[in-house]
């Protein structure tokens, strides 16, 4: 199962993101967790220790990488380099594994927008190819507010999108946009996942105001979250509610996949 992730910053993407892969992993799944926000934070979500955090790097940040690959620098415009790198050792190579979860670090392209036609753009975009034709039981894909790194020809292979809202009018705005975008590419598994859920009445509320899309489920508002956090210890062990809920969603997403 592959699955992409996305919505607003400080939505609650990452959160879901580190819930569903542990609730995977503690399943007996095997699961590649890729985090491909330009501020990855998805290794401190997921508890991962200081040791193995210190060994993660983005790969769009990987000067000398990047220039093996494609034959040109980082940040190089013009000029000739590989359009299709090699990229199938990277996975195992530049991850890292904790209780159950392998963890990839993408980083995002700075330089010259979303056509960016740069080294580390075609590394980038080959390398997320790939990870969509692996054959990993699962595949969490921590992604920004966007579609940019789904193209046409694999929208096939992501199983679903969620996309995750609180229950703000702002926040089901940035979601249709997001609806609109996955779809002019041809991706129609699209659900809602409620975060910061504190009344039976904000659940309502999306599934009333939702932008044509099924809530999938709802994580509610928990100080626990922010505790966590200061603590450096994952939400899915620190609140209960949380995980909980996370296993309903994989619940529910399971069914409707099937």
């Amino acid at each position: 199962m592959k699955l992409a992730i996305s919505g607003k910053g400080g939505v609650g993407k990452t959160t879901l993101a580190a819930l569903l892969a542990q609730v995977y992993a503690d399943a007996g799944r095997d699961v590649l967790a890729v985090d491909a926000d330009p501020s990855p934070c998805l290794a401190g979500a997921l508890g991962f220790p200081p040791d193995l955090r210190a060994r993660l790097s983005p790969i769009a940040e990987m000067e000398d990488l990047i220039y093996e690959r494609t034959g040109a620098k980082k940040g190089q415009l013009g000029g000739f380099f590989t359009l299709n790198p090699r990229v199938d050792d990277i996975p195992e190579r530049f991850s890292v594994r904790h209780r159950g979860v392998r963890l990839l670090e993408m980083g995002a392209v700075d330089t010259g927008g979303s056509g960016c036609i740069c080294p580390e753009s075609a590394l980038l975009k080959t390398l997320f190819t790939h990870l969509l034709f692996r054959k990993d039981d699962v595949l969490i894909l921590d992604m920004y507010a966007g579609v940019e790194h789904l193209g046409r020809a694999t929208v096939d292979f992501v199983d679903a999108m969620l996309i995750v809202v609180e229950p703000t009018r702002r926040s089901l705005g940035t979601a249709r946009q997001i609806k609109k975008l996955a779809e002019d590419i041809g991706l129609t598994r699209l659900w809602l996942v409620g975060n910061k859920v504190r009344t039976p009445e904000e659940e309502d509320f999306l599934h009333r105001e939702t932008p044509g899309l099924p809530l999938l489920g709802a994580l509610p508002a928990d100080p626990g979250v922010l505790e966590a956090d200061r603590l450096g210890i994952p939400v899915y062990d620190h609140v209960p509610a949380l995980r909980r809920a996370a296993e309903k969603i994989a619940r529910a997403l399971e069914e409707q996949i099937a």
